[in-house]
């Protein structure tokens, strides 16, 4: 950190940051050489920061032209990153002309502004960056970087079209950044074309799965999911909780019961109108609320301090989504739990999920408090003695050496009356 200039250098003192992150560490000093990157690593690592300071570092405040874009495929992480951003400029000695570009607000005037005066950083959302470049009122091919963050997020929600338009508009010997959490098929067709020789910037799974985060699977025995998550409900008394449901329609329905149960609670996805999202994150930042129901939509890169439990309503369909919405607790060194509802149709799920090295807890709950459960697949792991090795373990008395006359049958009858006593046991015939 003492590398860094003394005006982002105050700034992350004046934040409490003491020292990087492992990603950070690996990061910002790669990114200074100007080349092509991909930074991957999971939420709540400190990714944003990780491009941010490097970017300021080579920010040249006597240029009025535009230097650097960072696309973000939601609103509200565009915002995120924009306050982020004004936090590490505050004690710039000149004042930076940062713009922050998302839907619902007035586009005539952004783009009279923009024809009189090109900012030198902007943050925005793929299609109102695109809308901006299209009417040539956002003058790109002057930037010296673009950062395309949670980029597996941005082209999987339909924006790969937009990025292509969009990366083509940047001069060839800009710096491209692409940070995301995983890798998948359209954006390494996206890096061969537009990412030249880039460096690949990653952490082990094995520091990802070492944050201070509880992991406790509780079984459905496919009842239904409501009432066994209003004992969670009851069980749990967390500062603030995150509830996460796959569909917005799972999320209305879990709302609206938990109505009942408290008045602690605010429900947000992406069906909700722009403006209301945007009231619902501000008072949750201001501690309103205990409880949080929500979709994916905020399950990376909206950064909500203090959660202490994750609740999977339901599990997310790809395993990935896991990591990210686990990576929402267990912050600051801080502990967190999170905890999933999981049926026999997620048995596989699971298996994979052990085989990225996330080790989880089975709990069960009795009299309103968690214990450890048997794990999923104990009993078919664990080896049931064949009936004829139970009956031979019966024997009566030592095999003789000598075979007595009717010996044969008495033996036989003794088998039996093993076998019909250990089919009883077993509520079967024998």
């Amino acid at each position: 950190m003492n590398t860094l200039s003394p005006y982002i250098l105050k700034a992350i003192q004046e934040l409490g940051f003491q020292s990087y992150t492992p990603i950070q560490e690996l990061v910002i000093p790669k990114l200074r050489s100007g080349k092509n990157a991909i930074i991957q690593s999971s939420t709540g690592t400190g990714k944003t920061h990780s491009y941010l300071i490097p970017l300021l570092e080579r920010f040249d405040s006597s240029k009025s032209t535009l230097q650097a874009v960072i696309s973000a495929p939601t609103k509200e992480l565009a915002r995120q990153i924009h306050q982020f951003t004004k936090q590490l400029i505050q004690f710039f000695p000149e004042e930076i002309d940062l713009r922050l570009y998302v839907g619902g607000t007035d586009r005539n005037r952004e783009i009279k502004r923009l024809e009189s005066k090109q900012p030198q950083i902007v943050i925005g959302t793929p299609g109102k960056l695109l809308d901006f470049i299209q009417t040539q009122s956002l003058k790109v091919h002057q930037a010296s970087m673009l950062v395309i963050d949670e980029a597996d997020m941005t082209m999987d929600t339909g924006f790969l079209e937009e990025m292509d338009q969009l990366a083509s508009r940047f001069s060839s010997d800009c710096q491209i950044v692409c940070v995301s959490a995983t890798i998948n098929d359209a954006m390494k067709q996206f890096f061969q074309k537009y990412l030249q020789s880039p460096i690949h910037l990653s952490i082990k799974q094995e520091q990802l799965t070492a944050l201070p985060i509880r992991h406790w699977l509780l079984k459905t025995k496919e009842q239904e999911r409501l009432p066994i998550f209003h004992q969670i409900f009851d069980a749990i008394q967390p500062y603030l909780a995150l509830v996460f449901c796959n569909t917005k329609e799972s999320a209305e329905v879990v709302y609206q019961a938990m109505t009942e149960w408290t008045k602690s609670v605010c429900l947000i996805h992406g069906g909700l109108e722009e403006r209301k999202r945007k009231q619902i994150i501000q008072r949750i930042r201001q501690n309103e609320f205990q409880w949080i129901v929500a979709t994916d939509v905020i399950s990376r890169g909206i950064d909500l301090e203090s959660i202490s439990h994750i609740i999977n309503y339901e599990l997310p369909q790809d395993v990935e989504f896991y990591v990210h919405r686990s990576g929402r607790t267990g912050r600051m060194n801080q502990d967190g739990i999170c905890i999933s509802l999981y049926g026999y149709e997620n048995d596989q799920y699971l298996n994979l999920l052990e085989e990225k090295g996330l080790h989880p807890t089975y709990v069960r709950l009795l009299n309103g408090a968690f214990e450890d459960a048997p794990i999923r697949n104990q009993r078919a792991k664990r080896s049931r003695p064949t009936l004829e090795k139970a009956i031979i373990s019966k024997q009566v008395g030592p095999k003789p050496t000598k075979v007595k006359p009717g010996y044969k049958k008495k033996n036989q009858a003794a088998i039996v009356k093993v076998a019909k006593q250990i089919a009883r046991k077993r509520g079967t015939r024998p």
